[in-house]
């Protein structure tokens, strides 16, 4: 094997790499902020901070009008994401906490695209099976509990349309991906990737940005 890339990320790097991004603008700032601050704990599970100028590159990049979140949080992805739609657009974010996702309603409202999310406060498969089955998604975000990912991505290929873009998170996992006796998450996230590679409607690359990205357009 040839490692292709030996850089290593130092917190310089990444504070250069951010620098050279598009910023974060201020509901962004304050909500990130906010998320660190009030759920200092859990808030790894925000996406990480160059992830939202990439979700929004995405869906200017496919022109995407109708997207699916599955796993929202305090959601800095989903501003990411509705500030880059059309005024007509629209986002359907799944999550299960109404406490987590108050912080999002804020930021969404703050920054003037709310009337661009139907946030849907359920078990995401519920959301999920409950749309149209027909091909119509142009994008989805999935950033959940990785025991059901690949239940959600069986619901999702089928809706979403002919070069239409799944793009998934954590698919290293902190590295735990390598563990052949992975138990839990670890153990979730190693079957979707397994999953992914072998499923003939797509097309994926698994990318090292962050703790793992991958990207899937369907054929």
């Amino acid at each position: 094997m040839t490692k292709g890339n030996s850089t290593k990320i130092t917190d310089e790097l990444y504070q250069y790499m951010l620098d050279h991004n598009p910023p974060l603008d201020v509901v962004q700032r304050r909500l990130v902020a906010t998320t660190y601050e009030k759920f200092p704990d859990v808030a790894g599970m925000q996406s990480a901070e160059e992830q939202g100028p990439l979700l929004a590159f995405l869906v200017r990049l496919t022109g995407a009008r109708h997207i699916v979140e599955v796993g929202t949080f305090t959601g800095f992805s989903t501003l990411s994401m509705a500030q880059a739609l059309p005024a007509d657009g629209r986002l359907i974010a799944c999550d299960v906490s109404e406490e987590w996702t108050a912080y999002g309603r804020e930021a969404w409202e703050a920054a003037g695209v709310a009337d661009r999310i139907d946030l849907r406060i359920a078990p995401a498969l519920q959301t999920l099976r409950a749309m149209p089955a027909e091909p119509h998604v142009d994008l989805a975000y999935l950033d959940a509990d990785k025991e059901s990912q690949i239940a959600y991505w069986e619901e999702l290929v089928p809706r979403l349309r002919p070069g239409g873009l799944i793009v998934t998170d954590n698919t290293l996992y902190h590295g735990t991906v390598l563990d052949e006796s992975a138990t839990g998450s670890a153990a979730g996230v190693r079957a979707f990737n397994e999953h992914v590679a072998a499923d003939p409607r797509m097309d994926s690359v698994l990318l090292a940005i962050s703790d793992g990205l991958t990207l899937s357009r369907k054929r």
